[in-house]
């Protein structure tokens, strides 16, 4: 399982970071290191470190609540009726795997041209390609039940809600790392492509959802 193997790697990866701060300035998503000495690999390093142990629980648990669900079962519907079931399985894999890496790029590339060339911006984190998960999900099941907190509500409203509170909050950044520790934007993006990513995979969602929506 693609989901297991992701939790376990980020849970041990963090955690060894958490105690060997070197390692976790070495990987960590640093736009000026990437630019001016071409390390690359922060890209997707970043992704398996986190901050503290309460960020690296919400992203675990996050992961752990709709990843089983989109690699197990809505990728696989996906791609069933067009290759059958056993095919359908394995391209499930390949393009649960796309979805997270490409989450990762997604979420961090507007980041790194507007801090290339500030040497004292930085980010880790799983968000972005979590929440483009969540949002493969969504688009997949717009009319699931979700929770805001205690409140119920169908889970396309809960993704507006959330993508407009998270581009609201971008944009009031200032810039001070005290105060702006949740990367908003990576949120915002990472949600984005996860939308793009799946109805590039099966165009047929976005009609199959808007007359599901006027006939309710």
């Amino acid at each position: 399982m693609v989901t297991t193997t992701l939790i376990i790697v980020i849970l041990a990866f963090s955690v060894y970071a958490f105690y060997d701060r070197s390692l976790m300035n070495k990987y960590l998503f640093h736009p000026y290191s990437i630019s001016r000495f071409n390390e690359h690999y922060r890209f997707l390093t970043h992704a398996f470190i986190h901050g503290d142990t309460l960020h690296l629980f919400l992203n675990v648990f996050s992961l752990w609540m709709f990843g089983y669900q989109v690699e197990e079962r809505d990728f696989v519907d996906l791609f069933t009726d067009k290759f059958g079931e056993e095919q359908a399985f394995k391209f499930a894999k390949l393009a649960y795997i796309g979805l997270f890496t490409g989450g990762i790029y997604a979420a961090s590339i507007t980041e790194y041209y507007r801090n290339r060339n500030n040497s004292s911006y930085s980010s880790l984190g799983a968000s972005g390609a979590i929440e483009a998960i969540i949002f493969s999900f969504i688009i997949i099941n717009p009319f699931q039940t979700l929770y805001l907190f205690i409140l119920p509500m169908p889970a396309w409203l809960l993704g507006i809600l959330f993508l407009g509170v998270s581009y609201y909050l971008s944009k009031r950044k200032t810039g001070d790392p005290e105060t702006d520790r949740v990367g908003h934007e990576a949120h915002f993006w990472g949600a984005i492509f996860g939308v793009v990513y799946t109805l590039a995979l099966k165009p047929a969602l976005l009609p199959a959802f808007i007359h599901t929506f006027i006939r309710n």
